[in-house]
């Protein structure tokens, strides 16, 4: 059955107020298409369905809806059912929702938690910012190196329900430091003697609760691991991050570049749920930004006036100039703001990239200007010189654009900028006027103007 056609026999269902049928048929389904159906529903309908789930469901699908809906339901809920759904909560998500809601929603919410998951909440909520602390979940399997194989998948067995993920066990000793790591795919495979200290991995890639989130799941990504260890900075064990908190964060961190990549200041909400005020508030900026600067353009068409009156057909080529560079310097960007991002291209990399930015400016340049020279001869006869300048001034611009566009985000991230504010629109105004200069620069030396 399509979803859509899903979703309306249990819209229908709820609608009849047959909710026996509609717990049956809601108790077999994944959480994240609960919450889905319930994002379609108004306020009081998503409630109703919240509270026809099993315990255990609800909290599931309550960390998959949106803040709106999650303030909705807490706020309906009563202090039984609050304590509930925050009681099985894993702490990261709880974290992750409280960030989101009004002062008075979080206190009532912490009101009605336990002392120990109140304390981890605050002890969380603590951690600054975008810091691997903040995005981290205290649920994980810790073993002692002491145990036998036999011993630890027993533990395993006994407590492996409250932890996120069990795939990859932390050894450690009784004051928490991190010893070491094994997977249960190793201790399956072990014998049931073996002592988890003699296969254990010692050698551990860690993160700091402080450590910047962006460079924690970078590294995760890097090793392909499902999970990684947080220790503070005594080395003892406190969290970890796992994959899928991981791929929120790099989402989160796309989504801010992609923003700034487009002059625009990075948005909490999803578009759809953002207010018109709001998107033109984050707007705004970068273009007066962009729009003085385009003022220099205007200088400078405004010194070579007597150019253009010497000779108009000059006027007719400077879009295809300014259009080509601006194409030219945001390919190189683009490509380098993307290097940058996945940890391909570092700082020390800088010589590297002008050099190779210079080499393919310079092929690049020289198909595109002798094209635009042989074009200018057929569509404009006897008018070589013409040709050449704006030939010429082509493949100038486009070594300088390229070689500007691969350079201008390494020197914002060397003065500890974001190379994402080096894009397009921003590569585009330099290029513009950097064009026109070179291009009546060019056509004053060639031509009798």
């Amino acid at each position: 059955m399509e979803k859509k056609n899903h979703f309306e026999v249990l819209r229908a269902l709820l609608e009849r107020r047959d909710y026996h049928a509609l717990q049956a048929i809601l108790a077999e389904e994944n959480e994240v298409d609960i919450a889905e159906f319930m994002e379609e529903l108004t306020t009081e309908q998503a409630t109703v369905v919240f509270r026809t789930l099993p315990k255990e469901l609800a909290a599931e699908v309550f960390s998959n809806l949106s803040p709106e809906n999650q303030e909705a339901i807490l706020g309906a809920a009563t202090d039984q059912e609050l304590s509930a759904i925050v009681e099985e909560l894993y702490v990261d998500d709880a974290v992750d929702m409280l960030e989101e809601l009004p002062a008075n929603v979080v206190k009532r919410v912490l009101k009605n938690a336990r002392p120990e998951t109140r304390r981890l909440i605050n002890q969380f909520l603590n951690y600054p910012e975008n810091s691997v602390g903040s995005i981290m979940t205290a649920e994980f399997m810790d073993l002692k190196k002491s145990m036998t194989v036999a011993e630890a998948i027993a533990h395993i067995r006994r407590t492996g329900e409250d932890s996120e993920s069990i795939y990859t066990c932390y050894v450690t000793d009784n004051a928490r430091h991190l010893e070491g790591v094994i997977t249960v795919r190793e201790l399956l495979i072990a014998r049931d003697e073996q002592r988890v200290e003699d296969l254990m991995e010692t050698d551990v890639i860690t993160a700091e609760t402080t450590e910047d989130q962006e460079a924690a799941v970078g590294r995760m990504m890097k090793y392909d691991f499902i999970s990684m260890p947080v220790v503070d900075t005594e080395n003892r064990l406190v969290g970890i991050v796992t994959v899928d908190d991981g791929m929120d964060v790099m989402e989160e961190e796309a989504t801010e570049d992609f923003e700034k990549m487009a002059a625009m200041a990075p948005s909490e909400k999803p578009y759809l749920k953002t207010s018109a005020f709001t998107l033109a508030r984050h707007r705004i900026m970068w273009l007066l930004v962009l729009m003085i600067s385009g003022m220099i353009t205007g200088g400078i068409l405004g010194r070579y006036e007597a150019a253009f009156s010497a000779m108009p057909l000059l006027v007719t080529f400077i879009p295809m100039l300014t259009d080509t560079g601006g194409n030219a310097g945001s390919q190189s960007s683009t490509l380098i703001i993307r290097g940058m991002a996945v940890g391909e291209i570092q700082l020390k990399d800088f010589m590297k990239v002008f050099w190779k930015e210079l080499l393919v400016s310079m092929m690049v340049g020289v198909i595109l200007s002798t094209v635009n020279f042989v074009r200018l001869i057929i569509t404009y006869p006897g008018s070589e010189m013409i040709a050449l300048t704006v030939s010429l001034a082509l493949f100038v611009t486009v070594l300088l654009a390229k070689t500007v566009g691969g350079v201008l985000p390494m020197a914002a991230k060397l003065f500890h900028a974001d190379p994402a504010i080096m894009a397009a629109p921003l590569i585009t105004t330099i290029v513009d006027a950097i064009s026109l200069v070179v291009y009546f620069n060019i056509a004053s030396v060639l031509l009798p103007i």
